[in-house]
């Protein structure tokens, strides 16, 4: 049993795992990993181990990448490792490598020893292994947020820090990924997925907030409705899945197009569609529609957000309702920006009981080879 052979090569386990962090890394790290890292996985795999198929997932958390469940013991003792190594200073690539240290010890271990890991033994490891390494990376980059959040940056250089750890974030699980330890079906996976979303939502809300304050005149040139829309529904099919809801996107008339600025116009439709994933209940669906009506071309963004009070809908694109601290808020006014640079009209409506309706209105053009 797994579980036993744990239990009686735990101090070798540790002092393999320390070895190996010791070639790596300053003291302060190692002593980091006796108190909050190794030990308490160890113990914790132990309890899963025994606990297998009672409370196992309470101590050591689901598998389903998508579980809304509550926080597992497992995920604590991970996002604890991750914030004390983050506050000491040392990168996220160090808390992917612990866990992996602790995999190759074990392996090597058993090896050694002739034990025997059953398969369900190993995915078993594989599982507890994958939600430590998410949680871990997830506490890692929440606290180095923070540990910036005080600082006086230009728009650029905020841009640039939030680029970089959402790269450098997603890089790393995608390495741990490919060491084979975790799956992209895991938690792991979800934090990646979480990476792309917010990389995805950046450039979208910083590239029309800087482009919108910009003197300089929007970069116009004839766009394939279709092709816009595609590219669009690829961007926000990640999203979908993450948010539990479905995302039901029109079939495009080829011939239609808009005379736009490319970059302008999908920060207006991604700030739409970010904030109809962010509303939208569980279970239902955000629309992207776009069609011709006469002269124009109509882009609909609608979500099922179960409705606004009276007279919402009305204020909602008030200059006086927009900025200020609220996140959707903000990305109203930048959406609009986008869109009158665009030589378009932003409008809402209320479906009472089923959500909003958000429609960028532009002139409607004709591709030439298909006029």
């Amino acid at each position: 049993m797994l579980h036993e052979f744990l239990t009686a090569r735990r101090d070798e386990l540790i002092e393999r795992c320390r070895v190996k962090v010791s070639t790596r890394s300053a003291p302060k790290a190692i002593e980091t990993e006796r108190a909050y890292g190794i030990p308490h996985f160890i113990d914790q795999l132990i309890e899963t181990l025994q606990a297998e198929p009672g409370r196992s997932k309470e101590v050591s958390g689901a598998t389903d990448s998508g579980s809304k469940s509550a926080v597992s013991e497992m995920g604590v003792s991970a996002a604890r490792h991750g914030r004390e190594l983050c506050r000491q200073g040392y990168t996220v690539e160090q808390v992917i490598r612990d866990y992996g240290d602790l995999c190759q010890a074990i392996t090597d271990s058993a090896f050694e020893n002739s034990a025997r890991i059953e398969v369900d033994e190993f995915r078993t490891l594989n599982r507890c292994l994958d939600n430590a390494i998410a949680d871990s990376v997830t506490e890692w980059a929440y606290q180095s947020n923070l540990a910036h959040a005080d600082k006086k940056l230009e728009k650029v250089d905020f841009f640039i820090y939030e680029l970089r750890k959402l790269i450098h974030t997603g890089t790393l699980a995608v390495i741990a990924i490919k060491a084979g330890n975790v799956g992209i079906a895991g938690a792991t996976g979800a934090v990646l997925d979480r990476s792309l979303i917010d990389l995805r939502n950046l450039l979208d809300h910083s590239l029309g907030d800087l482009r919108g304050r910009s003197e300089a005149p929007a970069k116009h040139k004839l766009i394939s409705l279709a092709d816009f829309v595609a590219e669009s529904k690829i961007s926000a099919s990640l999203e979908a899945q993450s948010q539990e809801c479905k995302l039901a996107v029109s079939v495009v008339d080829p011939k239609l197009a808009v005379d736009a600025d490319q970059a302008m116009l999908f920060s207006a439709v991604g700030n739409l569609l970010d904030n109809a994933f962010k509303f939208t209940r569980h279970n239902t669906k955000v629309s992207l529609h776009a069609y011709a009506a006469g002269d124009r071309i109509l882009i609909e963004v609608a979500d099922n957000c179960g409705g606004l009070p009276a007279g919402e809908a009305e204020k909602m694109l008030l200059p006086s309702t927009q900025g200020g601290s609220d996140e959707a808020g903000r990305g109203l006014s930048i959406c609009q920006r986008s869109v009158q640079a665009n030589n378009g009209v932003l409008r809402v409506r209320d479906v009472p009981g089923s959500g909003c309706v958000f429609t960028i209105d532009l002139p409607r053009h004709t591709l030439p080879s298909l006029a």
